[in-house]
């Protein structure tokens, strides 16, 4: 099922079936439940005996295909490390397992020029969208050019700006939306979440980013904020203490720092560390708000590379480094 926020753009979609383009691009932040939204829609798509509003019935031969992630007229794409436990190849390179390759789309070839199994619509599912590597995608605007009827490709995109133009312009695109805060709080209330205030807000209100941070999560973050607010910062004694943190968690933490940081300087806002509110006013005093700027779209550059393979030692210093120069530089400004 697609998540209670998204019911109207849901519904919206399904009141087109039979007018559908062949390509869609559901497109949002990460975390809000896009993948629900493009899994309710191919089951609504391949559903043999639809209910009212055209939702899928869950009872049919088709449903129970999906169900059973098995009907013959449904592939979906993604990368390695999104397979479960034991389903990725032994051995498989870290790079590749990021990203959805050529040889992954060239499979569809027969998929999408055989005639349907059901006789119905036939649906691939691409999530992310832009795990496409450029070989891959290329390959799948061949797919997207002329695709036989009832042939849907639904792309799931957290960073879509990064996909072709090429690709964009073949799709049909539909932005969803963060929930309103109240229904995102009301809904992690249902989960019985700690905090879940706290965790909404680190997750800028995505709630399913929220839902997913566990105890270890909440033990890391708080090692890797106490080692860069306490009185004189060692970037290269914070990186010994959290060398067995993923490198791309401490980027992501230090990009929302620097964010908070900027966001104080201008609004007096702090969005993503509530609970460390006073330390970021603090700190934010200290800092100029073009270097603090400077920094924060650093931090964001930085995330296109931090799924690749590296030394993730060195990356963390890296980062610890930069950050000690940013509040270097102000002190030295200050003193001078």
């Amino acid at each position: 099922m697609a998540y209670p926020w998204h019911s109207s753009d849901f519904d919206a979609l399904l009141a087109r079936v039979g007018r559908l383009p062949h390509a869609l691009l559901l497109r949002g932040r990460e975390g809000i439940g896009k993948l629900a939204f493009a899994e309710a829609l191919a089951r609504a798509l391949l559903c043999e005996n639809r209910r009212p509003g055209k939702r899928a019935c869950g009872h049919c031969a088709g449903c129970a295909w999906m169900e059973q992630g098995s009907h013959p007229d449904f592939r979906r794409l993604e990368p390695e490390s999104h397979a479960e436990p034991g389903e990725a190849e032994e051995g498989a390179d870290r790079k590749a397992g990021s990203q959805i390759s050529v040889d992954h789309v060239r499979g569809l070839t027969d998929f999408v020029n055989v005639s349907s199994h059901r006789g119905g619509a036939k649906v691939v599912l691409i999530h992310p969208a832009e795990a496409l590597n450029v070989n891959a995608a290329n390959a799948l605007l061949k797919n997207l050019e002329e695709p036989p009827a009832q042939t849907y490709f639904l792309l799931v995109a957290h960073r879509w700006h990064q996909l072709l133009p090429t690709i964009r312009s073949r799709c049909e695109q539909v932005v969803l939306g963060l929930p309103a805060r109240d229904a995102a709080r009301g809904w992690l209330a249902g989960q019985k979440l700690r905090d879940a205030d706290l965790a909404l807000a680190h997750a800028g209100g995505a709630p399913l980013l929220a839902q997913g941070f566990d105890e270890e999560f909440w033990r890391q973050r708080e090692a890797f904020l106490g080692a860069i607010t306490r009185a004189g910062f060692d970037a290269l004694a914070s990186a010994e203490q959290l060398r067995d943190i993923a490198p791309r968690l401490v980027l992501g933490w230090l990009q929302k720092w620097a964010f908070d940081l900027v966001s104080h300087k201008v609004a007096g806002r702090v969005r993503y560390n509530p609970d460390y509110a006073e330390t970021i006013a603090a700190t934010a005093r200290r800092l100029g708000l073009t270097r603090a700027v400077r920094f924060q779209r650093q931090m964001v550059r930085l995330q296109r590379i931090v799924a690749h393979p590296l030394n993730g030692r060195l990356f963390l210093e890296h980062l610890l480094l930069e950050y000690g120069a940013l509040l270097r530089e102000q002190a030295g400004a200050q003193a001078a």
